[in-house]
């Protein structure tokens, strides 16, 4: 039986919510929560989390005990990734964040138009669907992963859609990271305006 998602975002398909240290990117280094929403239709097929996809197998969960969650542990830092989260509605649960005083960010493709108040918006635009003007214009961070050498040409075409103050990271797809890895450091070093980002947590060995 398919999900009745409410439009107002006080349940929410929740696949898996864990503290950990944040992996990559900006943030990367900081400890917070993660909330991984399933729902997912821009199928990348290197995607580490493919069983996030369906959003059917994953239980509705009231947003309110999802923030409750969140204000177990010492990090005020909330991370929301997926799937790919911006399928929902998320002011509500934005708000509830808020409220209680955690700073909210975001992971995101881009696909769907942006719901929620964000500290960090972080953009990881992908090849199967595009991300909407909209978020564009307001990611803080561009990652983009690398996944073959073609990968740099697409990513400045993304850097020419967001915003000057966005921060840009080039990240190499775990599974080619050794043949990425030494492309990237090169590349950053010719266009020092990327950064190099790496899935430290894969190297720690934590979630």
């Amino acid at each position: 039986m398919a999900h009745h998602i409410p439009e107002n975002g006080t349940m929410l398909p929740l696949m898996e919510d864990f503290y950990t240290i944040q992996g990559e990117g900006y943030n990367s280094g900081k400890a917070a929560y993660f909330i991984r929403l399933g729902g997912c239709d821009v199928g990348c097929h290197w995607c580490d989390v493919k069983e996030s996809w369906d959003a059917e197998l994953h239980p509705l969960t009231a947003t309110d005990a999802i923030v409750q969650n969140a204000l177990k542990y010492p990090s005020k830092n909330v991370v929301v990734t997926g799937g790919e989260p911006l399928i929902y509605n998320l002011d509500y649960l934005t708000d509830q964040l808020h409220t209680n005083g955690i700073k909210t960010f975001i992971e995101t493709s881009g696909a769907y138009p942006l719901s929620g108040q964000w500290d960090w918006i972080c953009l990881s635009p992908k090849k199967f669907k595009a991300p909407t003007p909209d978020v564009s214009a307001f990611a803080h961070e561009l990652k983009v992963i690398v996944f073959n050498k073609s990968d740099f040409a697409w990513a400045e075409e993304h850097a020419k859609r967001v915003s000057p103050n966005c921060k840009l990271f080039l990240q190499p797809e775990w599974s080619k990271h050794a043949e990425m890895t030494p492309l990237i450091v090169d590349y950053v070093m010719a266009n020092p305006q990327w950064e190099v980002s790496l899935q430290t947590h894969k190297y720690m060995n934590i979630p």
